[in-house]
């Protein structure tokens, strides 16, 4: 097991090393922003997909849509920024909502991006598969199988650490970036030559009969998806290469403007071009065969598209270790989330979002369209939070500029808490299932952390209880099961730190003349030593075990003697060979762990053979 591991995740490094691991703006733009600029892949075909339930003329409507989209994506571009500066050590919309809203309303954000996180990579890969399958039509009915096995793959490049995954990801990232850059410049170029007609089924400002609010209300909401991302650079800053701050809040400059660009290109191009949603053919692939035809640029887009969808799953195996490791530093999550593991990253972070997210994948079929509701309200609740929570901040603490910085957050606490109220009211029954998790998730939040306040009030000494307890002898049980070199070694070691040593033996009705034999030879081997005989009528070793040790324990304790019970095991040369045994000793532990008061030992005899 130690050889796979190293194998597929790759020799250990010093904490020492972590310097090394830190990332420039390049290859952070590769590793936090693939979730945020793959978003353009399905964000616009939401839009369109939400207005031509109505009618194909009612495409038009996306172009107004779009320029709300980014309008908030500069709100919270800016907003987020300062949320950089403001917060260096990373955390987010958690951090922000916990010191400036209270911790409810840190956990509420904190909860809703860790389930966000899961979905990011659920909606990510399978929406990479639907590309794969766009692109090889004989793969189409296989996209869960194909989104599983690019799960474990992402998991184990992130397991090897973060250089590793980001020198990866520049290749799909920076491919895709440059293929739609080509794209929208070409088509724009065809479209302004004359080389492309006006295909759209109606002019823009033209009368949509049908058209409505809630309409328009649920196509801005499902378009507004594409914003997810935004906000995992604020949660990684520890991530960059110092000065940390200044290099994490370029690196979201940079990744916005491309976003906007690609996000006003692709929605302009869909709309001239006349697209409607098809089934088994993605929007983007449309755009890109009008732009192209079917040639080579046409399959390197698909290409890059399909890369880009899989691997920007990859911004939540960014972001949520780092997430876990606050909730776990204030005591909300499990301290496992703080580990460290060999190649530095939060390994069971890591580990934890691959199986939510496979478990998502698996329970609603890998379908886009109905994770992208529960996705939005995942990410707009946390977005509204920080953003009011950085408008709190402000009014407190009234800083240099305050004011002027505070519209940015004011615009994007507006525009997002909108979205909110659309999402509960217009898309409630894709979205139910959030209010069932999220008091769920508080509630395991609060559980844990009352947990921890128990603990430490258990385990703190005071004055009084330092002085040590001054025991008059100690009661060492041995367990012995037969008589062999494990019990002999077991014997001498009790008789080392034991005043009163029992050698304790479980007899059944399988097999009367071995038992006899058992007694006879032990007696005779350690005649000094008191052997105690427990008849089981059931097979059962456990019980009369446990019965017997609470009874010596209750007397011990009487007469101000320790009770340790001594548990033999032999332990074979070559690991694999402990299949071929039985594990009693290991069960024997587990029982004796919930007794007080009682010491429990293993004597392990090694074998050479």
């Amino acid at each position: 097991m130690q050889q796979l591991k190293r194998f597929f995740i790759g020799k250990p490094l010093k904490t020492s090393d972590e310097g090394d691991q830190k990332l420039g703006r390049f290859k952070a733009l590769a590793l936090l922003s693939s979730d945020a600029l793959s978003s353009v892949a399905y964000g616009p075909e939401q839009i369109v997909v939400v207005l031509t339930t109505l009618s194909a003329a009612a495409i038009w409507y996306s172009i107004p849509i779009a320029a709300f989209v980014l309008i908030l994506l500069l709100a919270l571009t800016l907003s987020y920024r300062q949320v950089i500066h403001a917060y260096p050590g990373g955390g987010g919309a958690y951090v922000v909502s916990s010191e400036n809203l209270g911790k409810n309303a840190g956990l509420i954000a904190g909860g809703s991006l860790l389930v966000d996180y899961m979905l990011t990579v659920a909606v990510s890969i399978s929406a990479g598969a639907e590309a794969i399958t766009s692109a090889i039509p004989p793969l189409y009915g296989h996209q869960v199988g194909i989104s599983l096995i690019i799960v474990i793959i992402l998991m184990a490049m992130n397991l090897r650490g973060m250089r590793e995954s980001a020198s990866f990801l520049m290749v799909p990232v920076y491919l895709f970036v440059v293929m739609m850059t080509i794209m929208v410049i070409v088509g724009c170029y065809k479209i302004f030559s004359g080389a492309i007609p006006f295909h759209a089924a109606s002019t823009v400002g033209a009368v949509v009969p049908g058209i409505s609010m809630a309409l328009i209300f649920r196509a801005f909401s499902s378009g507004s998806s594409s914003l997810t991302g935004v906000e995992a650079i604020s949660n990684a800053v520890p991530f960059f290469k110092k000065p940390r701050a200044v290099n994490a809040a370029a690196t979201l400059g940079i990744m916005a403007a491309i976003l906007g660009f690609f996000f006003a290109g692709i929605t302009f191009l869909n709309y001239w071009y006349g697209i409607v949603p098809m089934a088994r053919v993605t929007v983007l692939s449309q755009v890109a065969l009008q732009t192209f035809g079917k040639g080579f640029f046409y399959y390197i887009v698909q290409f890059a598209t399909a890369f880009i969808l899989a691997v920007a799953a990859n911004t939540g195996f960014s972001a949520f270790p780092v997430l876990a490791y606050n909730l776990a530093k204030d005591k909300y999550m499990p301290h496992m989330y703080m580990d460290r593991g060999d190649r530095l990253g939060y390994s069971n972070g890591i580990i934890t979002l691959a199986i939510g997210s496979m478990a998502l994948i698996f329970i609603f079929n890998g379908d886009t369209s109905r994770l992208i509701p529960l996705y939005a309200v995942g990410v707009f609740l946390p977005f509204t939070l920080s953003q009011v929570g950085m408008l709190r901040k402000w009014w407190s603490e009234r800083p240099k500029h305050w004011f002027s910085k505070s519209i940015a957050n004011f615009v994007g606490a507006l525009i997002s808490f909108v979205i909110l109220i659309i999402l509960f009211v217009y898309r409630l029954p894709d979205i139910w299932p959030f209010f069932i998790i999220m008091p769920i998730m508080l509630l395991i939040f609060y559980k844990i952390h009352d947990h921890y306040k128990k603990v430490a009030i258990q385990l703190r000494v005071s004055a009084k209880e330092a002085e040590l307890h001054d025991y008059d002898g100690s009661t060492v049980i041995v367990l012995v099961s037969n008589v062999t070199q494990v019990t002999r070694g077991a014997l001498d070691y009790a008789q080392s730190i034991g005043d009163y040593v029992i050698a304790m033996h479980v007899s059944t009705d399988e097999n009367p003349t071995k038992e006899r034999e058992t007694q006879t030879e032990f007696k005779a081997d350690f005649p000094n030593v008191r052997f105690v005989d427990v008849h089981s009528s059931y097979r059962s070793i456990q019980k009369p075990i446990i019965r017997f040790v609470d009874i010596v324990s209750k007397n011990a304790q009487k007469r101000n003697f320790t009770t340790t019970v001594l548990v033999p095991q032999f332990v074979p040369k070559k690991p694999w060979q402990n299949i071929l045994h039985n594990q009693s000793s290991l069960r024997l532990r587990n029982a004796f762990a919930s007794r007080e008061n009682i010491i429990i030992a293993t004597y392990s005899y090694h074998l050479k053979h």
